[in-house]
C-alpha cells in the first residue's frame, strides 16, 4: 500500500494546478474559433500568415511536440533546414483539404494526451536536455515542469494572436 505524503499531495496540487491553467488556455483557444467556417478559419486578416484555424494547428502541434520531449527528449530536429521550415510555417495555416472541425479534433487529442501523460510522469522534475536551436541557450535542460509552462505561454500568446485575429475578421470579441 501506497501511503501519500504531503509532498504527494504538494506536487499532485501543482501538477493539477498547471493542467487546470493550460486547459484555460485551451477554452480561451476555443472560444476564439467559435461558429467560424473553415474559410473564415482559413482567412488571414494581418499581415502574418497566421490564420485562426492556423492558430489551432500550431498551438495542437507545439503542445504534441513539448510533451513528447518531456518523454524523449530531443528528437534532433534540424531546426535550419529547410524543411523544417517549411513544415514550421505550414503549422500556421489551413492548408487545403484541412478543416477547422478536423484541427479542434486534432487539439482535444492532444490535449487529452498530454493530462494522461502529464499525470502518469513520476514527478514535474523529469528533466531533458534541450535542443540544439538559435533561441535556447547551449547545455541548457527543463523540467517537465518548465515545458508545462512554457506549453502554457506558448497558448497564452497565440491567444492574443487569435483574438486580434477574430476582431479584424468580424469584429467579435474573444477576451475582454
Amino acid at each position: 500500500m501506497t501511503t501519500r505524503t504531503e509532498n504527494t499531495r504538494t506536487a499532485d496540487t501543482e501538477r493539477e494546478a498547471l493542467l487546470r491553467v493550460l486547459e484555460e488556455q485551451r477554452g480561451n483557444l476555443r472560444y476564439a474559433v467559435r461558429g467560424l467556417t473553415d474559410e473564415q478559419a482559413r482567412r488571414r486578416t494581418t499581415v502574418s500568415a497566421l490564420c485562426l484555424g492556423g492558430v489551432v494547428k500550431h498551438v495542437a502541434r507545439g503542445e504534441k511536440h513539448w510533451v513528447r520531449f518531456i518523454l524523449e527528449g530531443d528528437p534532433g530536429t534540424d531546426y535550419e533546414s529547410p524543411e523544417t521550415y517549411a513544415v514550421h510555417e505550414d503549422s500556421f495555416r489551413l492548408l487545403e483539404g484541412e478543416t477547422l472541425q478536423g484541427v479542434l479534433e486534432e487539439y482535444e487529442r492532444v490535449a487529452a494526451s498530454t493530462e494522461r501523460i502529464v499525470r502518469d510522469l513520476p514527478d514535474l522534475e523529469v528533466t531533458q536536455k534541450l535542443p540544439t536551436a538559435p533561441w535556447f541557450p547551449e547545455e541548457t535542460s527543463w523540467t517537465a515542469r518548465e515545458v508545462l509552462l512554457h506549453i502554457i505561454a506558448e497558448n497564452a500568446q497565440h491567444n492574443g494572436h487569435a483574438d486580434i485575429i477574430r476582431e479584424e475578421l468580424d469584429g467579435q470579441k474573444t477576451m475582454g
